[in-house]
């Protein structure tokens, strides 16, 4: 008991939305319909995206990108080269994976040499650039898949929407890092880089991983009604090639998905309560999503709030700036959070200080050129 306890307790984003899914369904007892308004497509193309992302981690598959770390010799461009590493890989990896890969780096080469006094300050700035990276693509991440999938529109029409806020964002973050080592823009870095070699024998392992990744993309940018079978085939490789990567998936990600599904789909099938969301949400989606997201964040937010929209742009863009008010805002950012406590225990409250100076620092320059696009209509 003492196990579960503590699992749900670490774990809070899961443990919220399995008491907002029990709540719903005793407001709107469970039906047969219940099962078919879950976005089980989401649900799969989330489950292979999460299986290959594990497989991309396994075999490194990002080592040539990493390895350029070791040419970078002022504070400046190895700073500039992390960030926007992060930012441009969220595009493709999800921002979640694009951290995962990047703060430990950063935390690393900072350390070695000697410039730990910059790792807060550069990892919230990688944080942002997660949130901002990643809104560009349908896939960059799991509210993207979402909205992406509801939406109708293409792939090209998609990303031209994103990009006026992507294109602002990177500004900013070069902006930013000029203002931190604006003392000294010449600072010498101190460190080695970084290194390590592909195992020869795992080459197949990374074909079939590279290989994987593409499937999933077309799955997600054609919207093909045949995803069941890409599924199946993402399963049917991973099992023949490397089953044991199954222990590995973000389990939690895909049931907090589900509950929140189960959540949306019985408030949308209350009357009263879906008829409250649809007069406040429309015409304030933007504020909604920024809101909802400090309270449930911004994937759950998401799903949530789109029965009850109108103006799509105004979700979206909402959902994407959301991350940038609070930790609570992203998973991202929660994942971040993670990676520096367990490099360095106890020194969360300088982290939540540091993020959250960074972020509104951003989030007060984007938010309402955010708002002004929101009406720019998506169809």
């Amino acid at each position: 008991m003492k196990r579960v306890l503590s699992f749900f307790k670490k774990e809070l984003m899961l443990t919220l939305s399995l008491i907002a899914a029990a709540a719903a369904m005793i407001i709107t007892p469970p039906s047969a319909k219940l099962l078919s308004d879950i976005d089980w497509r989401t649900l799969g193309v989330l489950f292979m995206m999460l299986c290959v992302l594990e497989g991309f981690k396994q075999e490194n598959l990002l080592l040539p990108l990493v390895r350029l770390t070791g040419r970078m010799k002022r504070m400046t461009s190895l700073s500039l080269f992390l960030i926007f590493g992060v930012f441009f890989s969220s595009m493709f990896v999800t921002n979640d994976v694009s951290l995962i890969i990047f703060v430990p780096l950063t935390i690393m080469l900072f350390r070695s040499g000697g410039k730990e006094k910059y790792i807060l300050p550069v990892i919230s700035m990688e944080n942002i650039a997660a949130i901002r990276g990643s809104l560009l693509t349908p896939f960059g991440s799991p509210q993207n898949i979402f909205l992406f999938g509801r939406s109708g529109v293409g792939a090209g029409h998609f990303m031209l929407h994103m990009l006026p806020l992507a294109a602002m964002s990177a500004v900013l973050l070069v902006v930013f890092v000029f203002f931190l080592y604006r003392k000294d823009p010449k600072e010498e870095t101190g460190a080695d880089g970084a290194s390590g070699e592909w195992q020869p024998d795992r080459r197949r392992f990374r074909i079939v991983y590279a290989a994987l990744f593409l499937v999933v993309i077309a799955v997600i940018v054609t919207r093909t009604a045949y995803w069941y079978v890409a599924l199946g085939a993402v399963v049917i490789s991973i099992l023949a090639f490397d089953r044991r990567l199954f222990l590995r998936v973000d389990y939690v990600l895909i049931a907090t998905f589900l509950c929140f599904f189960v959540f949306s789909s019985s408030i949308a099938a209350n009357e009263k309560i879906s008829g409250f969301l649809k007069d406040a949400v429309a015409g304030n989606e933007y504020w909604w999503a920024i809101g909802l997201s400090q309270l449930i964040s911004n994937v759950p937010a998401s799903i949530v709030l789109y029965p009850f929209t109108e103006n799509f742009a105004g979700l979206i863009y909402g959902a994407d700036t959301a991350g940038l008010c609070s930790l609570i805002g992203s998973l991202a950012s929660i994942i971040n959070y993670r990676i520096y406590v367990r490099e360095y225990p106890g020194r969360g409250k300088d982290f939540i200080i540091t993020f959250t100076l960074v972020s509104w620092a951003f989030f007060l320059i984007v938010v309402i050129p955010g708002l002004l696009l929101s009406g720019w209509s998506f169809f």
